[in-house]
């Protein structure tokens, strides 16, 4: 089948700005054929008129977690809840919504929306104190819970703080209610993860797919992948034939058990699924590790303190961290380790280094996530590992950084996600949301890339505008380079002939009409490996057949 779109403003990404526009291309069958001028294009079985709309290819989220993505969605929406009293109120009128509920589950809070940015679970009790109530906070590092679910959990004065994490406390010693980091994770995220069941996660799974679709998405790099979420997503192939909607590349989670040879082990299961695909839509790349914490709950590792003097210690070590990381260079696995603060990301650059040392040269392409607050010199050191930076626009939306700038309180917060660094250093940098943990829109995603300024809350100024990035460059760390960022850069991320047919149309030109459109901006239809995955449910793109 071969199918002809003309009459576009499309745009390529094209490293080469000469290449970057085209206003038509040739699909024949699930890969671009011709990329051009509508006059050019050869004989086809059918064409699209495209009437001047915008067509991008389409994003790649390189950094998200699927099925959390997917149930947060159907959770309390926490983050716009700017005071104690509205998170209350939230919380109280979900519960009467549903009083049959044995479960309260809510996500998105943030800290300084809270009294002293110290949640407590008396605060949850004043509303809800009959059932468990889980609040994931906005950056997924810590959970906020009320007795009932201390009780659930079995959560004491006795109960010893995990490896990695806190189990905040009163001076009495008792438990306040708070879950940072590790805790959260073997506990109240364990708790969830015993009591979810699979069609829990196939309707957590579902959500997602269809979510992502409606914002332009075709694909997704899933950055905790385990168990759960590998068998969720087979179902879900299982379901529809054998093929997925969305292409989705997943990263194994490796968790530090604090015995070198139990982590080292667990390393070999990414292995077994990396060298054995079941299917080119669904992929294990790589291995995933979370160095440190946030900057928001204090618990990312910095070199220097925090503004109130404490300072936070890795999750891993160096030394714990070299054979994990050795291991899996070895095994030809891509690497991808969380690393927020500026310590963090020392470590995990000099894990890297020690792994080229112990395994001997070969092309790689490692990556680190976040690198919200990075040393100077820490772009130049990545560029020349060939290290990508992924990172996430939506994090520095102004609306939630008076917290992060806070909790730093120095000259650190004027080199705040620094994205040009690491253009300007030649290190391929990746965009993405870290959904749930931010919006998943790709259109908001761009929005703040370009401008600096709000997508929560659009009368909040722009934070450190001399960090936007033009439209064109940040819409092809997007495309282009998220979907290099998992090896796949030679056969999808761009409109280009031989590359796959993934593209999104849209409704508005933010080109023509400026980057502040991006927030209104609808996709009209998403187009994966020549299907068409999404359409609008009014106003149809079809536009014109003939």
């Amino acid at each position: 089948m071969i199918t002809n779109y003309v009459n576009g403003r499309v745009f390529t990404a094209d490293p080469d700005p000469e290449n970057a526009w085209a206003e038509a291309f040739t699909l024949r069958d699930d890969v671009i054929a011709f990329v051009g001028d509508s006059a050019e294009v050869p004989e086809a079985d059918d064409t699209v008129d495209l009437q001047g709309r915008l067509v991008l290819p389409g994003f790649t989220d390189a950094h998200t977690h699927l099925l959390m993505m997917g149930a947060a969605l159907g959770q309390v929406h926490l983050t716009d809840a700017r005071s104690l009293d509205e998170i209350q109120s939230r919380l109280r009128e979900a519960r009467d919504r549903d009083p049959d509920a044995a479960v309260l589950r809510g996500r998105g809070w943030l800290f300084d929306s809270v009294p002293g940015g110290a949640p407590t679970a008396a605060m949850i009790d004043a509303v809800v104190s009959d059932i468990p109530v889980y609040l994931d906070a906005n950056d997924y590092h810590s959970c906020w819970v009320n007795r009932a679910a201390l009780a659930e959990l079995g959560i004491t004065r006795d109960t010893p703080d995990p490896l990695g994490g806190e189990i905040a406390r009163d001076a009495d010693g008792e438990p306040t209610g708070m879950l940072y980091e590790t805790a959260a994770v073997q506990f109240a995220w364990a708790h969830r993860d015993a009591s979810t069941t699979d069609a829990d996660r196939d309707e957590a799974a579902e959500r997602a797919i269809d979510a992502y679709l409606a914002t332009g998405v075709t694909g997704v790099v899933d950055m905790a992948f385990d168990e759960f979420g590998l068998a969720a997503f087979e179902r879900a192939r299982a379901r529809r034939g054998g093929d997925l909607p969305i292409r989705v590349a997943a990263h194994w989670l490796i968790e530090n058990t604090g015995d070198d040879a139990a982590n080292v082990a667990q390393v070999a299961r990414a292995a077994e699924l990396a060298d054995n695909p079941s299917s080119p839509w669904l992929r294990v790349v790589g291995i995933k590790l979370i160095l440190d914490g946030v900057i928001d709950a204090c618990t990312a590792a910095m070199r220097h303190p925090y503004a109130h003097g404490t300072n936070a210690a890795p999750i891993w070590p160096l030394e714990q961290l070299k054979p994990v990381v050795a291991a899996a260079d070895a095994a030809g696995l891509q690497i991808a380790q969380h690393a927020i603060g500026d310590l963090a990301s020392d470590i995990a650059l000099d894990a890297i280094e020690h792994a080229i040392a112990v395994n001997g040269p070969r092309d790689r392409r490692h990556r680190i996530e976040h690198l919200e607050y990075a040393a100077p010199e820490t772009a130049a050191r990545l560029a020349s590992l060939g290290v990508t930076a992924s990172m996430q626009p939506v994090h520095s939306d102004p609306a939630i950084f008076a917290n992060w700038a806070e909790m730093l309180g120095d000259e650190r917060v004027e080199r705040a996600f620094a994205w040009p660094e690491y253009e300007e250093a030649g290190a391929l940098l990746a965009f993405s949301t870290d959904a749930p943990t931010a919006p998943h829109s790709s259109l908001a995603n761009m929005y703040i890339a370009a401008t600096r300024a709000s997508a929560l809350e659009r009368a909040v100024p722009a934070t450190h505008p001399q960090y936007a990035l033009p439209l064109e460059r940040a819409i092809g760390h997007a495309t282009r380079d998220a979907a290099a960022s998992v090896g796949d850069g030679e056969w999808r991320g761009r409109i280009a002939a031989g590359f796959a047919a993934d593209f999104t149309v849209l409704d508005t030109d933010p080109f023509a009409v400026g980057a502040e459109a991006l927030l209104d901006t609808r996709v009209v239809e998403t187009i994966v490996a020549g299907r068409s995955r999404y359409a609008a449910s009014v106003e149809p793109v079809e536009a014109r057949r003939r």
